[in-house]
């Protein structure tokens, strides 16, 4: 039996979240370690490092709102899911559990506080997410991918450490891609994605943008987008009308290799897709997703607008002809 010290990572079930929980167990394999994923049901359909008989899905719930039927329920089951981490940890014996934000991180967490295994958390956000706040006072470490998160808290700043974002491989492949810079009449690759779980802002708004392009532009312009299927049919038409050369997919699981391939992204702005934007240096428009409590993503695309490296437009001003 492998003997080598086990490290348990936790992550929410988007590629924001698993990302660098991957990345991290790369590194850890590397150097000796063994890893599993503790996280819920959305993270199996994410290939990668993580095989399923190396994931362990536990009980969690987003609280959202103010209604205290859905709090009740949300309390109810992650108080289920910390258990049945706490039952977990005591049969695995993990040296240390890592989180990498989201909700789910909660249950794994709070249990390895109580059963007196050290906690970590990691935060790729410009703002510290609602459960990694949570559980700030209740772990030994805090890392962060932005110098300053946590500055107005000595306390806890004291345990932070700025590390940037843990990236995968697929990710420092595409990063080692130099920018190629589109020649005169030469193609224009625009890329188009929404997040790990889509957006219908940008199935709504780009296709109006392109139809406002000089004609003599539709026939340089190589485009990618990510659709939802509910999306596919009517996006579809507009660019077969302009004559378009297009490739739609619901999901794309090569993104590194399509960023480091395009001239220009326009994206949502989730720590990861930033994080990665910055590593592998490609322009981008960035799009915040709105309604969030914390404005991460507001955040975060200040981060590269900041430095030159992306154009923000708020939801509300996100139209075809600003596009």
């Amino acid at each position: 039996m492998d003997q080598s010290p086990l490290i348990l990572l936790a992550a929410g079930g988007t590629g924001g979240h698993l990302f660098p929980a991957e990345a991290l167990g790369v590194e850890l394999i590397r150097r000796g370690f063994r890893v599993r994923l503790v996280t819920d049901d959305r993270a199996l359909r994410y290939s990668g490092l993580f095989s399923k008989d190396m994931i362990d899905v536990v009980a969690s719930e987003t609280a959202r709102g103010r209604n205290p039927i859905q709090l009740a329920y949300a309390g109810l089951t992650l108080a289920t899911g910390t258990l049945s981490a706490y039952s977990l940890i005591r049969r695995l014996k993990p040296a240390a559990v890592v989180g990498f934000g989201g909700y789910p991180t909660l249950p794994p967490l709070v249990a390895a506080k109580f059963a007196g295994v050290p906690g970590i958390i990691h935060d790729a956000n410009a703002v510290l997410g609602r459960a990694n706040r949570f559980l700030s006072s209740r772990v030994k470490a805090i890392a962060t991918s932005l110098p300053g998160v946590l500055d107005r808290d000595p306390a806890l700043a004291a345990k932070t450490t700025t590390v940037g974002t843990p990236m995968r491989p697929a990710v420092l492949a595409a990063a080692a891609v130099p920018y190629a810079a589109p020649e005169a009449n030469g193609p224009l690759r625009l890329l188009v994605v929404g997040g790990s779980q889509g957006a219908r802002i940008m199935a709504d708004i780009v296709p109006g943008a392109i139809e406002r392009l000089e004609p003599a532009l539709w026939g340089r312009l190589v485009l990618t987008q990510q659709v939802r299927d509910e999306d596919m049919t009517r996006v579809r038409a507009v660019y077969d009308k302009l004559k378009i050369k297009v490739e739609l997919a619901p999901f794309f699981t090569d993104l590194p290799a399509r960023l480091a391939s395009n001239h220009w992204i326009v994206s949502r702005s989730g720590a990861g897709t930033v994080a990665e934007l910055a590593a592998i240096g490609r322009p981008s428009i960035l799009v915040p997703l709105p309604g969030s409590i914390d404005q991460d993503q507001f955040a975060n695309a200040g981060v590269l607008a900041r430095v030159d490296g992306a154009i923000r437009i708020p939801q509300t001003e996100f139209t075809s002809d600003r596009l």
